[in-house]
């Protein structure tokens, strides 16, 4: 009897045994067969749909991108503007004073182009600059936008005139394109003669704008006694107008 129950227990031990090793053959056919399909897919490559949905993701990523960096590329614009003005002038006047001789500074704007030119106004002397011309940014122009303060920055002017030099003490009211830097950092008009530095202190202001774009407007005042050079930016000053504050 006891050999019976003995031989019973073994029989079910060794019945439990290849159970549990064909269980493991089953799980490691199964692991292997899920590594084939792995390493099969790898060398299949993807598939057209997954191709398809990362290229997507990348246009809709990119188009993102370029609609954020819009507006900091055309506040660039309007940033290089206001400065290839502003250091025209001045590297007039500095010229000016140490080449000891007058350099002529001419703006202009048409409908495709805004361009600074300056230029030595006396007889050509060893050292002295070329002439040379300098363009705003394609959609910038001296433009005085509808709607400016009806008085100008340092009260030159009412707002209307883009390229608004030529307000002298001797009664000048502006509305001229061409200043003449002097040996002594002054700006001069032309009424004694073009660059001999005998006329009249000659002041203004022009203005720089992306037309349609009021906030957009820049201004460089110019005082003749000195040759001082200001820069202007326009604001909303809260109560539906516009005023002009230092830069």
């Amino acid at each position: 009897m006891r050999q019976s129950v003995s031989s019973c227990t073994n029989r079910a031990a060794d019945s439990h045994s290849i159970a549990k090793s064909r269980k493991k053959r089953e799980m490691l056919m199964t692991s292997l067969g899920r590594n084939a399909l792995r390493r099969k897919h790898r060398e299949d490559g993807f598939s057209l749909l997954e191709v398809m949905m990362v290229l997507a993701i990348s246009i809709v990523v990119s188009a993102v991108s370029v609609i954020s960096l819009i507006p900091m590329l055309r506040q660039g614009r309007v940033s290089s503007a206001y400065n290839t003005t502003l250091s025209a002038l001045r590297q007039a006047r500095d010229n000016a004073i140490a080449q000891r001789t007058s350099y002529s500074v001419t703006l202009a704007s048409s409908s495709s182009s805004s361009t600074i030119t300056v230029t030595p106004t006396l007889s050509t002397f060893q050292g002295a600059q070329n002439t040379t011309v300098y363009n705003l940014p394609s959609d910038m122009k001296f433009n005085a936008q509808t709607g400016l303060p009806a008085t100008g920055p340092d009260s030159y002017g009412s707002g209307i005139t883009a390229i608004d030099f030529g307000y002298t003490a001797n009664g000048g009211t502006g509305g001229q394109t061409t200043i003449y830097f002097c040996p002594d950092g002054s700006a001069q008009d032309a009424e004694g003669g073009a660059g001999n530095c005998s006329g009249s202190l000659d002041g203004g202001v022009v203005y720089i704008a992306r037309p349609g774009e009021i906030l957009s407007s820049r201004a460089i005042t110019l005082w003749g006694a000195t040759g001082r050079i200001r820069g202007w930016r326009l604001y909303s000053n809260g109560s539906g107008g516009y005023q002009w504050l230092r830069q």
